[in-house]
């Protein structure tokens, strides 16, 4: 219901396209989009959303920090040390240093370009100059305090050097290195493809390829230290060993406290050769070497005689053993803890389904993936036959176990292996069982979103009811997703997002992240740039005790008076905070009757008219409920909770006569039965709070002016008459206290006399405003277009007339008299 009496000037055309328009407005509030295709189970997949979503100019606006580099682009290799204080950005033809503090800080910056021959070599093989025939950071780690080792594409003849970092007496000290080596198996050929590399103990461990076309991809070793570098990779085009392989992660994990045992774990996604020749499946893997492979002899020179690999298995189990599988690895953490042997791994995956699109967050120990490599091997004894469990004698020493000269003498090195071991892994690098994730399923997925989760970095943060995995997921169009995963005292898993941050004002995939748990700071790159993000934005879930409770986010806590940053070590009794239930009961001091702070509105409406009644809910997670309660005494202005639930709950769909609505309650025909106290009540886990209250009073057809309402409902209304009945209060205004409602047969001198008042009909005259070769979509946005049209002509008009009326004074000067 709304007063439409300033349209006096419009005419019985425009008040029609008025009257449309707003039902156009009404529909994009309560319909789907038109174009929105949902798989046959989305119920089952149906996840809450963020309960903070914040845009770019949100962000930008706030603390957070954007440094964007100039026009050089491809920020996708990222170094933060977090003890001498300082951020490496790798980018094209670039290396900059920036300040983790604050990136709007001053930068140095190192110009390291690809050769000209070679930059000239790449443009004559048909590549982009301008987004491939360039030296593209792609590896930045450290070599030693002072140095870090970097490579670039180098227009697809990488290289490498080292970086000089450090302090004099007039500043940073930050340079290149005059010797440039080659960067074949460190580095990638072409600044697209994936690979990883990890440098440790003065050795780089690489999963790249190493030829111009990126056919030959290989796990390599090259030894930095000494004049004459040493390498040991896989085998060369053998399927067995690797199978078109896209890498994501490399790290160095200790087994035992003996530094034998060290290896470094390898994650990447291949071509499944377990799945058959003409199956394209693609699976994730997980290989391991051991530090102290020097190769074999004979047949295994130059190459691992410890390589082996399993499957990493991420599915949501379903109906008669059906899962839903997500094959295909995106990123990969370790999350480190007390025991450094026993980190913690995070992946994430994304589905090959052609049926619906989906990611997923599994979570790994390092006892399940050991137990893998411990297990049978996979067995395949010809190119007819299926891959079996290995069932035959196993040789000594176990293949793929790190020669020890303190647990065995006779096998002190790889090249001390028996020929039978040696011939043994050129066969068997693949092992039979898969790695499980825990719990058995996924700790967060995501499907039929509008967007793939790419990235991932995870925090422990210790809460007041124990510690908590928080996920920071980096998505294809720029967007970051904070959220954590709760068990219940039944194991069973709650997935709470907490907040989905626009990060670039351009669509643009999450290419690398850091986290700085010592700043609290996120630091998160793309093409457009890099952005400094806080962890928490603990002020905006909400100004009082509950919604800080309700938002259930470890990093936050109520300390009494605003909602901030939780700190264990605080001795301060006022920290109220509940991440496992968000039970603001047990927590905060609110009472059972809130309703009485809340306004109550009234609100006027005609019989046979529509009315939107507003109210939107503090957090999308929560549940709007509307009631009403008939016959009220209209004296009181306030009801309490119980006195609410006892009244007559709406329903979604009323005979579709009432709607409910992202922002309110629509009530599309008015009855006399209608009227009474309508109160809006917010509903999250235990916790109930009443938002809104109007009080509807309902003006019957023949409580009008008689010859106005016979006017109105004219057939042929004329010049002089109305196009229908005025609507009052419509999205929850009052209307006017002064003269009271007039009794039925008596004038009601507050309604405007004006002669062309717009009626406001039912709901559905938007689908009966649409034609048989428009959709109601497409009739609504021409509809938009052409009142557009018509505004900009009254525009011009009026400033045409203006702008004649400004000639006609300085043509005829006022006739001055003396």
């Amino acid at each position: 219901m709304t007063d439409v009496s300033a349209a006096g000037g419009v005419g019985t055309r425009g008040a029609e396209s008025l009257r449309i328009l707003m039902l156009c407005l009404l529909r994009l509030l309560v319909l789907p989009p038109a174009d929105s295709n949902t798989a046959p189970d989305a119920k089952a997949w149906s996840q809450t959303g963020p309960r903070l979503q914040l845009s770019h100019s949100d962000l930008r606006n706030r603390s957070a920090v954007f440094w964007k580099g100039g026009v050089s682009g491809g920020y996708e290799a990222l170094l933060l040390d977090e003890d001498q204080g300082w951020l490496l950005v790798g980018g094209r033809d670039h290396i900059y240093l920036l300040s983790p503090d604050s990136l709007d800080l001053p930068t140095h910056t190192v110009y390291w370009p690809a050769a000209r021959e070679h930059v000239e070599h790449c443009r004559l093989a048909g590549k982009s100059l301008e987004t491939e025939c360039a030296n593209f950071v792609r590896l930045l780690q450290p070599f030693n305090k002072t140095h870090v080792y970097a490579c670039g594409t180098g227009a697809f003849h990488p290289q490498c050097t080292y970086l000089h970092l450090g302090h004099n007496a007039e500043g940073p000290l930050f340079m290149l290195s005059h010797t440039v080596e080659s960067g074949r198996g460190k580095c990638p050929f072409s600044p697209k493809e994936p690979f990883t590399a990890r440098l440790t103990d003065g050795e780089l461990y690489a999963g790249t390829s190493v030829d111009f076309m990126g056919a030959n991809a290989a796990v390599f070793r090259t030894t930095l230290q000494g004049s004459v570098q040493h390498y040991i990779r896989t085998e060369a085009y053998d399927q067995n060993w690797l199978n078109e392989p896209e890498f994501v992660g490399s790290f160095s994990i200790p087994d035992t406290h003996s530094p034998d045992d060290d290896k470094v774990y390898f994650f990447f996604k291949e071509r499944a050769v377990e799945a058959g020749q003409w199956d394209k499946r693609v699976y994730s893997r997980v290989a391991r070497v051991c530090k102290n492979d020097i190769g074999g002899k004979r047949s295994l020179i130059n190459r691992w005689t410890t390589f082996l690999k399993a499957r990493l298995v991420c599915s949501v189990p379903g109906p008669s053993g059906v899962d839903t599988q997500f094959n295909e690895l995106e990123d990969i953490f370790v999350l480190e803890t007390k025991d450094p042997q026993n980190p913690t791994i995070y992946g994430v995956f994304s589905t090959s389904s052609s049926i619906f699109p989906g990611s997923a967050v599994c979570v790994y120990s390092m006892a399940s993936i050991r137990a893998a490599f411990n297990g049978p091997f996979a067995h395949k004894e010809g190119p007819d036959y299926r891959w079996v469990e290995y069932k035959g004698r196993i040789p000594y020493p176990r293949p793929g176990t790190c020669p020890s000269e303190t647990y065995d003498a006779l096998h002190k090195s790889t090249k001390d292996f028996p020929d039978e071991v040696v011939s043994f892994m050129r066969q068997h690098q693949l092992m039979w069982e898969p790695v499980l994730p825990l719990g058995g399923r996924p700790i967060f997925t995501r499907v039929n979103a509008p967007n793939m989760l790419k990235r991932v970095v995870v925090d422990r943060v210790d809460a007041e009811d124990g510690p908590y995995d928080v996920l920071h997921l980096g998505t294809d169009d720029g967007k970051v997703v904070k959220a954590v995963s709760v068990i219940k005292d039944n194991w069973d898993k709650e997935e709470i997002i907490l907040e989905e941050l626009t990060v670039f004002q351009s669509p643009a995939p999450i290419l690398s992240m850091e986290l700085s748990t010592k700043r609290q700071q996120l630091y998160v790159s793309s093409e457009l740039g890099v952005a400094q993000l806080g962890l928490q934005r603990c002020e905006l879930y909400g100004t009082d005790c509950a919604e800080c409770c309700l938002a259930r986010d470890p990093y936050c806590s109520w300390d009494g008076q605003t909602c901030s940053r939780y700190f264990p070590t605080s001795k301060r009794r006022a920290r109220r905070q509940d991440v496992k239930y968000g039970d603001p009961w047990s927590q905060c001091p609110v009472t059972e009757d809130d309703s009485a702070a809340v306004e109550v509105k009234s609100v006027y409406g005609v019989e046979g008219n529509s009315t939107f009644l507003e109210c939107v809910a503090r957090s999308p997670q929560a549940e709007l409920r509307w009631t009403r309660q008939q016959n009220t005494d209209t004296d009181s202005q306030q009801q309490t909770l119980s006195q609410i639930h006892e009244g007559r709950k709406i329903p979604q769909s009323d005979d579709n006569r009432s709607l409910h609505m992202k922002r309110g309650l629509l009530v599309q025909r008015l009855e006399p039965a209608d009227a009474g106290l309508y109160t809006c009540t917010s509903h999250e886990h235990s916790y109930s709070q009443v938002l809104a209250q109007y009080r509807v009073h309902i003006i019957p057809n023949h409580s009008l002016h008689p010859a106005r309402y016979q006017q109105s409902h004219s057939p042929n209304p004329g010049k002089g008459g109305t196009a229908g009945v005025m609507v009052t209060g419509f999205l929850g205004q009052s209307a006017p206290p002064h003269p009271p409602l007039s009794l039925p047969g008596h004038r009601n001198s507050w309604l405007p006399q004006h002669p062309q008042q717009l009626p406001l009909r039912s709901y559905k005259d938007l689908h009966m405003a649409g034609t048989n070769s428009l959709s109601v979509d497409e009739y609504c946005e021409q509809l938009w277009y052409r009142e557009k049209r018509r505004q900009q002509k009254l525009r011009t008009l009026k400033l045409k007339q203006e702008g004649r009326k400004a000639r006609v004074r300085r043509n005829n000067p006022p006739e001055v008299r003396l």
